[in-house]
This record gives C-alpha cells, structure tokens and sequence, in this order.
C-alpha cells in the first residue's frame, strides 16, 4: 500500500525530507536528499479540495455545487490553498475597506439573510452603517 508522504513532522512539525527511492519493478534503490515539494505539506483537506479545483477546470460555481458550500467559503478555502503552496495574497484582494475575512463574513451574512444586499455594499465600501 502507498501512502501520500508527510510534508511535515508529526513531532515537531519541521519539513520532512526523502531519503530513499526505490523501484519495486527492477530493485534499483537511489539513496540521497531528495525535495518533496511544495505539495507535500498540504493537508488531505488541502489535496482533496485541490483535486475538486482541477476536476472543474478553476470554476468556483461548479465547486460550489460539488462541494455543497457557498462562492466565500469555496474563495476562502481557495485562498488558504494558496497560502500553504506559499503564494501571497491577491493584491486586489487589499483593497481599501475591510479585510478579506471581514468581507466574507459580510457575504456569508446576505447569503443567511441577516444583512440586505444595500447594506453589504456599504459595509464592503468601507462605509459605517446608518445605525452605528
């Protein structure tokens, strides 16, 4: 049986490194310090949700509808993602207003109906509420 390799210690959480490759077919061992990747230290969370991105091509409407969550929560894992492969966040996504986490609460609240559409706008501009 294979298994994916640990990106990480399970001990003390430093990068785990290859030492030994092998060929089951002829026997050939190659032993040295091998990299593992950047992919090696994502979570089976991680890899799962990334396989569900390439089996839709990038859509994040069809992830929506596969994985059953809503356009922030497919953003937001997505933008995880990113993080743990080591890329930074999207400059567009520092724009003024609230940060990226607030914006999606906001989203998350029009979608539960607890905030009406005009008044996520003005929250996502950075304007204060009527009431506050």
């Amino acid at each position: 049986m294979s298994y994916r390799p640990l990106g990480r210690c399970p001990v003390c959480q430093h990068a785990m490194e290859v030492r030994e490759l092998h060929c089951p077919h002829c026997g050939t061992t190659i032993r040295g310090r091998f990299l593992l990747g950047r992919f090696a230290h994502l979570t089976p969370e991680q890899w799962d949700f990334l396989e569900v991105f390439v089996r839709n091509r990038g859509n994040i409407r069809e992830m929506e509808k596969d994985l059953g969550l809503s356009y922030p929560a497919v953003r937001s894992r997505l933008d995880q993602l990113l993080l743990a492969l080591g890329y930074p966040p999207d400059p567009k996504d520092r724009s003024e207003g609230p940060e990226a986490q607030d914006r999606l609460a906001i989203l998350e609240k029009v979608e539960k109906g607890e905030l009406t559409p005009a008044e996520a706008a003005r929250l996502l501009r950075g304007e204060r509420s009527h009431d506050g």
